[in-house]
């Protein structure tokens, strides 16, 4: 690693020759590889844009100038050549850098970049605030093929369209091109569009034109007519129609070429878009031969490719097979995702009901509004999203599917901490958005076996919007099943204590009973309670299950007591006036990264730290 060892920053970068870049490219490929497989990671589409990375941190000065990712996962190779190579070994772990952008981490990190389709919004932002403030800097976004399947990233591209600021919005195209390309002409004319001596002549031309009023008159007139020829001879762009100016299709791994294009956006001083192909993988056979599987991975072997460690199955396995047995059954049950097919468990029910599976792309607010559609004209739609990302769907669940009572099931997957992902993607919202929707009845499973049960009455007797959410991975200490729908019991007693009452649900119940065992030996008895619904609080059946202290400390995976501890409180009041009602949850702040137990140490809802909680509340 002797190049990359010496790059700390743009001025660094700067003073490499030609052929020292390209071998630092290598490098940096061998580092990611190296230290990807070691902590696990992003790491295909951050193989893919090494030169890309190369080229923008050589032409930009990322301390000064602002470099906006969309989703930001592939990021790592800025984080390299901003001096943050000594920190790799720490990425995605506890208290060490985070896997996504985080301007708290270093200045040369423009924003946080988590979900996708937002950039070319942000990065306007900056725009404008650097024209209104009269300040000198570029403004660049990084955007994916994938992210623009969201609707955002036009309403941004429409905007900047129009806005006369300077910036460079980069597509990065690694699996399709935007428009069909059409022929040896196509390409001869996109070389043309992007060489030096046209822009170079169309920049002279606009500045001599508009020096007088006759001359700008001509200017527009002689405008029409060449946009007029362009799309005789050339299908515009959807990016041309719009008002920008567009270079490319460009060799994303051509390292000199992208130099030289990005030198030449920059200088336009105008909307100008980019467009980059480049390939998921790329110099490592196994990512590019399977780059689904390397986008995110756990640690591997980096000379099989192989991941390390047994897997075990997991709540979006349960999902994916109770999905397939489900639609076996009704032929109006069917499958939407948004770009999640494999992360959902839904790879299986896709290949055997193409025709009942929708993945509609990074389209969230579309995947329920549609699926809304579908359940008005008697289909069966679940609709299985991450929790982080069910978030940005939030007015869709209001108005298409909840103001109708629609009969449709959301499938929230990555619901509570998710680990190394970070702040971006916990699932820690979605118990406190949904329970303000009337008529949502939100169920929460404790193990795979319950999860299908749910599922199973959900879709077959249950007539209204129900979400039933569930964590990442597989399942506790507990693999029973105590559903049974809303004519069976929707409390669990776990534990019998008389001493207080610890209240929970879902997964989190591994750390309660860790907790009351802790209790246990220091002579405290604890009655440890599960609840499986989350809308109708089973308030009577909690109560009748109570210690005889009437004291009950509720243990949430939610954050800013955005789950259902006031409302139980309010409840029970009514039945048991005596009754104290307490509550732990993840506290106020956003949660950082790391693995779920070094996090719930840090929030305190590790089972040591409920034991603590329990002890002091009871002091």
């Amino acid at each position: 690693m002797d190049i990359l060892d010496r790059i700390q920053s743009h001025t660094d970068l700067s003073a490499l020759s030609s052929a020292e870049r390209m071998k630092l490219c290598q490098e940096i490929r061998e580092f990611l590889i190296s230290s990807v497989s070691k902590t696990g990671g992003h790491l295909a589409g951050n193989l893919g844009t090494v030169e890309l990375t190369v080229a923008i941190e050589t032409v930009f000065d990322t301390r000064k100038d602002r470099l906006v990712f969309d989703v930001g996962h592939q990021s790592y190779v800025h984080k390299l050549l901003t001096g943050r190579q000594a920190d790799f070994a720490g990425l995605r772990q506890y208290g060490g850098i985070s896997g996504f952008p985080r301007p708290i981490e270093s200045d040369t990190d423009a924003f946080v970049a988590g979900h996708a389709s937002s950039s070319v919004s942000i990065a306007l932002g900056m725009a404008r605030a650097r024209t209104l403030l009269g300040q000198n800097y570029d403004v660049v976004a990084l955007i994916g093929d994938g992210a623009c399947t969201g609707g955002m990233a036009y309403e941004g591209f429409n905007d900047a369209a129009v806005s006369g600021e300077p910036m460079v919005i980069i597509l990065n195209d690694n699996e399709m091109s935007i428009g069909k390309n059409v022929g040896g002409m196509s390409r001869h004319l996109s070389r043309i569009r992007s060489s030096k001596n046209y822009l170079e002549a169309k920049q002279a031309y606009r500045k001599l034109m508009k020096r007088t009023r006759l001359g700008s008159r001509l200017y527009v007139c002689s405008s029409h007519i060449k946009n007029w020829l362009k799309r005789m001879l050339l299908p515009a762009t959807m990016f041309e129609n719009m008002g920008f100016t567009y270079l490319g299709p460009v060799d994303g791994n051509d390292l000199p070429g992208l130099i030289d294009i990005l030198t030449r956006a920059k200088n336009l001083r105008e909307p100008v878009v980019v467009h980059v192909v480049t390939k998921k993988g790329c110099g490592y056979p196994f990512a590019e031969e399977d780059p689904a599987k390397f986008h995110g991975i756990g640690p591997f072997d980096p000379h099989t490719g192989k991941k390390l460690g047994s897997k075990k199955p997991t709540f979006s396995d349960s999902f994916g097979e109770e999905m397939i047995a489900l639609a076996e059954k009704d032929s109006r049950v069917c499958a939407i995702t948004a770009a999640m097919p494999g992360g959902t468990g839904l790879l299986n029910f896709q290949k055997k009901f193409p025709s009942r599976t929708f993945d509609v792309g990074i389209a969230e607010e579309h995947a329920v509004s549609m699926a809304a559609g579908l359940a008005k004209q008697g289909m069966i739609p679940v609709v299985a999203l991450y929790s982080t990302f069910l978030q940005r769907s939030y007015d869709q669940i209001i108005q298409d599917i909840g103001i109708l009572h629609l009969h449709v099931v959301l499938a929230i997957d990555r619901a509570g901490l998710v680990g190394d992902d970070g702040p971006t993607h916990h699932g820690v919202f979605d118990v406190g958005f949904l329970r303000q929707v009337p008529g949502m009845c939100i169920l929460a499973p404790v193990s795979r076996q319950e999860q299908r049960d749910m599922l199973r009455w959900a879709v077959e007797d249950y007539r209204g919007p129900v979400a039933i959410r569930y964590p990442r991975g597989g399942e506790g200490r507990y693999q029973g099943s105590d559903w049974q729908g809303f004519n069976g019991k929707l409390v669990k007693c776990h534990r019998q204590g008389k001493d207080v009452t610890l209240l929970t649900y879902g997964k989190l119940l591994d750390n309660v009973l860790e907790a009351v065992e802790i209790l246990a030996r220091e002579g405290i008895e604890a009655t440890v309670l599960r609840i499986m619904t989350l809308s109708n609080l089973p308030t009577r059946e909690i109560a009748d299950c109570l210690s005889e202290g009437k004291h009950l400390i509720l243990c949430e995976e939610v954050c800013n007591r955005s789950g259902i501890r006031e409302a139980l409180a309010w409840e029970l009041q009514k039945i048991v006036p005596e009754c104290r009602v307490d509550g732990i949850d993840l506290g106020w702040a956003f949660v950082p990264h790391g693995s779920n137990q070094k996090l719930y140490e840090h929030c305190g809802l590790d089972g040591a730290s409920i034991a603590a909680f329990t002890r002091e509340a009871l002091q």
